[in-house]
């Protein structure tokens, strides 16, 4: 081990003292984007693409472009439609299902992608999907999917193409390498071929073919504070696979390190031949107690000497290595990774690509500039409120949520709403939301008096927290809707500080400065517990919460403002978007 970590130290000193190196910040891919794989495609104009998984997020898998490695844009969703996956639509109380790690290849004017689903509805049993495209920049571009034989009923798939044209799928826990058929999706031949170092859930495995031998990369010893990377090799596809002496090439586990859980690499060359590993990692510190945006996807410079073993620098806030000229010249209509949100959705818009669900939506929940509500998003109120229930039937309830990714250390989200309820127990609002059992709440709530018995406006400062037992959790708090507010536009804001605690406040949208302090809340309630592989999202809702009530929910000036990244504990660098 220290041997390893000298040969890693050596080679972070030679990348620093290289004056063509630039510095760049991790994560590359903030927020919830974990289980990256990547892959460089000098015939699209020298473009790099990046996917990362989704579980229950909607529109699913996306795929993200850049030019530099630096400056990432959203650029498709191979999957985009709910009939690509109908199993999505299933209700579960286990918030880990969905698409689980993919791996991105491209070969003959084609890109790749195979990942699986996961889940626990009928015993486990993950199904393992390929989708193709060659125009990674259109979702209706993406077929598909085929669906894999998956005998050992394993995940993480990926794909090789050996030099006789040869495919092969590995798939993770004890490695399994499938020779396959492409365009079905049957096996032709299996190989067990390597356990990894003797930790346990040995995963996200990944072949290369370098100066005659079959690199074999996976990841191990769970995806929590104990992951790592580790390498094997043969010179024959179907083994032995030998295990490099100075495994783990890279980890965090039993270190200080910021960035912890790091693992489940992938590597690819640049145009001028440099290598580079991208891997997932959470900014938690060791006590892994604080890490609300969950998984994301950071980036390292390697070397890879011929007939050696690849030599990675640690995960870091701030690195140097060889990075290819500033450019941010990329086509399509997708978002930035690093950016914000100024949506006043126009009418003839669409739904931002940002915006995602929770589970496909039920599409008639959602209108951009419905009549009569000009710039405004139209949110029906859905049966189930987020946290829902045994009888929750996604296809066809729906959830009258929609949302974005939380993707900044320090940030403002603002929105405003326009609600009348009209019936018992129809509400709206803001959320900070992880899964189901783990959401913070500030709505518009319709309640009936005990006094009284009359309807009454109350606004509603509610965290859920049934995903983390034990966790500290401030107290629901409600007001009544002051009587000179009645009837305007309310503005609802989330920031979160470096404190890590998010605060929520409302006010009239006139008025911003009139403002009512609704409650804070720690991040820990976010972080973990339900969603462990998840990362927050910042979004809006309607409920009916199981009533009658149709009083549909109209949000405009939707803002999303990222102030600030921490890339060391305590160290908060300004986001310039």
């Amino acid at each position: 081990m220290i041997i390893s970590q000298l040969i890693c130290l050596l080679g972070f000193v030679i990348r620093l003292s290289n004056a063509a190196n630039a510095t760049f910040t991790n994560p590359i891919l903030p927020g919830f984007n974990p289980d990256p794989s990547c892959i460089f495609v000098k015939e699209w104009d020298n473009t790099f693409f990046c996917t990362t998984s989704s579980f229950l997020t909607f529109p699913s898998i996306p795929l993200y472009a850049s030019k530099d490695l630096v400056h990432w844009k959203h650029a498709s969703y191979a999957i985009s439609r709910g009939d690509q996956l109908p199993e999505l639509y299933r209700n579960s109380e286990l918030q880990t299902e969905g698409t689980w790690a993919s791996t991105l290849r491209y070969r003959d004017g084609k890109f790749y992608l195979i990942t699986s689903y996961v889940s626990w509805h009928d015993g486990w049993g993950p199904i393992i999907l390929l989708l193709t495209t060659t125009d990674p920049y259109d979702d209706a571009s993406w077929s598909g999917p085929i669906r894999f034989e998956n005998p050992e009923k394993e995940i993480d798939p990926d794909l090789f193409w050996d030099d006789d044209g040869q495919v092969y799928m590995s798939v993770a826990r004890g490695i399994f390498i499938h020779r396959v058929d492409i365009s079905t999706g049957k096996i032709l031949e299996t190989f067990t071929v390597w356990n990894g170092t003797g930790d346990r859930n040995p995963e996200g495995p990944h072949i290369y073919n370098k100066d005659g031998y079959y690199y074999l990369s996976i990841g191990e010893g769970g995806t929590e504070t104990n992951h790592s990377a580790v390498i094997s090799r043969s010179t024959t596809i179907s083994g032995p696979y030998e295990g490099y002496e100075s495994n783990p090439v890279l980890t965090a586990k039993n270190t200080d390190a910021f960035f912890q859980t790091v693992g489940h690499t992938d590597y690819f060359q640049d145009a001028t031949g440099n290598w580079w590993c991208v891997a997932l990692a959470t900014r938690s510190g060791p006590a892994w107690e604080i890490y609300p945006m969950g998984r994301e996807t950071v980036l390292s410079p390697m070397t890879w000497d011929e007939g050696g073993w690849p030599i990675i620098d640690p995960i870091q806030g701030t690195m140097s290595g060889p990075l290819p000229p500033a450019n941010t010249d990329l086509p399509g209509d997708g978002f930035w990774a690093h950016g914000g949100d100024e949506e006043d959705f126009r009418p003839g818009t669409q739904i931002p690509r940002q915006f995602l669900f929770w589970r496909p939506p039920k599409e008639s929940l959602f209108k951009v500039s419905p009549a009569g509500h000009p710039n405004s998003l139209q949110v029906l109120p859905s049966r189930a409120n987020l946290t829902a229930d045994s009888q929750f039937e996604p296809l066809e309830d729906g959830m009258g949520f929609i949302s974005r990714k939380q993707s900044s250390s320090v940030f403002q989200f603002t929105v405003d709403l326009e609600f009348d309820p009209k019936d018992a127990d129809e509400e709206a609002g803001a959320t900070v939301f992880l899964t189901q059992y783990q959401h913070i709440d500030v709505t518009v709530v319709n309640t009936r008096s005990c006094s009284t018995g009359e309807l009454e406006q109350k606004f509603r400062f509610r965290p859920e927290a049934l995903g983390k037992p034990g966790v500290k959790v401030p107290a629901a708090r409600t007001i009544t809707v002051p009587q000179a507010w009645a009837g305007k536009r309310m503005r609802f804001t989330i920031t979160l500080d470096e404190s890590q605690t998010y605060h929520f406040t409302v006010a009239p949208a006139d008025k911003p400065d009139e403002e009512l302090w609704m409650g804070s809340a720690s991040t820990d309630i976010v972080s973990g517990g339900s969603g462990p592989f998840h990362g927050t999202l910042l979004g809006v809702f309607a409920t009916s919460n199981g009533g009658t009530g149709k009083t549909a929910a109209y949000f405009s000036r939707w803002r999303y403002h990222p102030l600030k990244q921490e890339v060391e504990s305590g160290v908060f660098l300004p986001i310039k978007e």
